[in-house]
């Protein structure tokens, strides 16, 4: 399987498959493929685990596509402004955000993920469900603004704000840490927490949260105007 990745802040990847390959993705990601390619959604791992991407914020549903009578192109996006970040996962696992999945060949397998800490569930900001990838192959993420990844060694130790870390290998120890005194934490603008990741281990930060994008709109965002006789 070859793939591309295209755009800048409203990305998209498209793979180019070989005959009877599959390639499969969350449903409703497919921006657009080649007349060769069947697409067909399945019920992956049954009914349980259609509960469970459901908790996890993907599709209860997977879209399958494979090529048929030779080669073929599909191509993914994501449903926000950001960026694509692409990984090899053979010999690794890798625990992302909820929703942050985009597409995968079919060696890569999905799975259900929960926080093993209390206190990082309610005030870490990536909340208690997540997504585990494993397997072998080439995994794409997407998440809202521009990414970053960091490959932090053995017993280094980064500090994000809240809810802007996509994801980080399972070697990595996640948790969380008061950002400071009272007054920081009340006026400094970064909340009461931070998220603190440890090495070794790749992290991948977003610039951006989904959140905050719409916040930022809302002043911008048509208001219902008043009408009515005096």
């Amino acid at each position: 399987m070859k793939y591309s990745i295209t755009g800048d802040n409203l990305q998209f990847v498209t793979m180019e498959i070989e005959n009877a390959e599959t390639v499969w993705a969350e449903a409703g990601a497919m921006v657009y493929m080649s007349a060769n390619m069947e697409m067909k959604a399945e019920l992956e791992g049954g009914l349980f685990k259609g509960i469970k991407r459901k908790l996890a914020g993907e599709s209860f549903m997977v879209t399958n596509f494979t090529s048929h009578g030779g080669p073929g192109v599909v191509a993914f996006g994501g449903n926000a402004p950001g960026k694509i970040y692409e990984m090899d996962i053979a010999g690794k696992e890798f625990i992302a955000q909820k929703d942050a999945f985009l597409c995968a060949e079919k060696s890569v397998n999905w799975e259900i993920a929960f926080q093993k800490k209390l206190g990082s569930t309610f005030f870490g900001g990536e909340g208690l469900i997540l997504e585990k990838i494993s397997g072998s192959g080439m995994v794409f993420f997407h998440a809202c603004g521009d990414l970053v990844e960091i490959d932090l060694k053995p017993g280094q130790t980064y500090k994000i704000a809240t809810a802007h870390v996509v994801g980080w290998e399972s070697s990595v120890n996640y948790d969380i840490q008061a950002a400071g005194g009272i007054k920081t934490s009340m006026f400094g603008g970064e909340g009461f927490f931070l998220t603190t990741l440890t090495g070794p281990g790749k992290i991948v930060i977003q610039s951006m949260t989904l959140e905050q994008l719409a916040e930022s709109l809302i002043p911008f965002l048509p208001r219902p105007s008043s009408s009515g006789s005096d």
